[in-house]
């Protein structure tokens, strides 16, 4: 594949993501952009890292930092990297003095901005679907109600994400593909240059993991499984990531 199949391979999906995000489709028609979404997607990745794999000029190791706002930004942040790490990215919580998250993406260039454009879509329909969720009467605690439900949903859509990476990429590395084993050693060997820059970044980094109070999770589950597709603050000299 060229650079320009693969542009035109993304454009595609932007479209895609954009027709998802319209508030006036139905969440059936949102859930099917959403999956074919993914499908390119996942398919753009491994082209672009084939493609590397010959040209290497076309895409580098690259690292990029993102911050993250309130409301519910650990929130967001879990659903970052989650799809990061779906996408073959690795990614670190860093410390903010102020409220909200920040986070260091590890990954080549095509996988970042694959997860970006994403993300970027997967946050608007979050929020749509939370403004159109009806907290029930009996639920003591709103907000965490409203928290559970996001966590709900970003768990859902980083699940079919990650599915949807590991059926592209089972099939890219078959032994009945034509460039089957060239294809997991090309994957395998960016693996282990991300694995070894985060290492020479963050040479101690700690894993962590978000919990929830509420009773929305489920169904936050369920409307992101219709969505187009712990965390304490570190000391000093410290990171965590969050990896696969």
């Amino acid at each position: 594949m060229n650079p320009e199949v693969a542009d035109t391979l993304l454009i595609r999906v932007r479209k895609l993501l954009v027709k998802a995000e319209d508030p006036g489709v139905t969440p059936e028609e949102a859930q099917a952009l959403t999956a074919k979404a993914a499908e390119l997607m996942a398919k753009y990745g491994i082209d672009r890292a084939l493609l590397a794999a010959e040209r290497p000029e076309t895409d580098h190791p690259a690292d990029r930092v993102i911050d993250v706002d309130n409301p519910w930004a650990r929130v967001q942040a879990h659903l970052l990297c989650g799809l990061a790490s779906a996408m073959r990215c690795q990614c670190v919580i860093l410390p903010r003095t102020d409220p909200g998250s920040r986070i260091h993406v590890f990954g080549f260039s095509s996988d970042i901005e694959r997860t970006d454009v994403l993300y970027t879509s997967l946050l608007i329909q979050m929020w749509q679907g939370l403004m159109a969720a009806q907290v029930p009467a009996w639920s003591r605690n709103p907000r965490a109600w409203r928290r559970s439900w996001l966590l709900g949903f970003a768990t859902a859509v980083v699940s079919r994400v990650r599915a949807a990476e590991h059926q592209a990429t089972s099939r890219a590395t078959a032994s009945t593909a034509a460039a089957g084993s060239r294809t997991a050693l090309v994957l395998a060997d960016r693996g282990l240059v991300i694995r070894r820059n985060i290492e020479q970044a963050y040479p101690v980094t700690r894993k962590s993991r978000v919990t929830y109070s509420g009773n929305g999770y489920g169904d936050g589950y369920t409307e992101g499984q219709r969505a187009d597709i712990g965390t304490t603050r570190l000391r000093r000299g410290q990171a965590r990531a969050l990896t696969r």
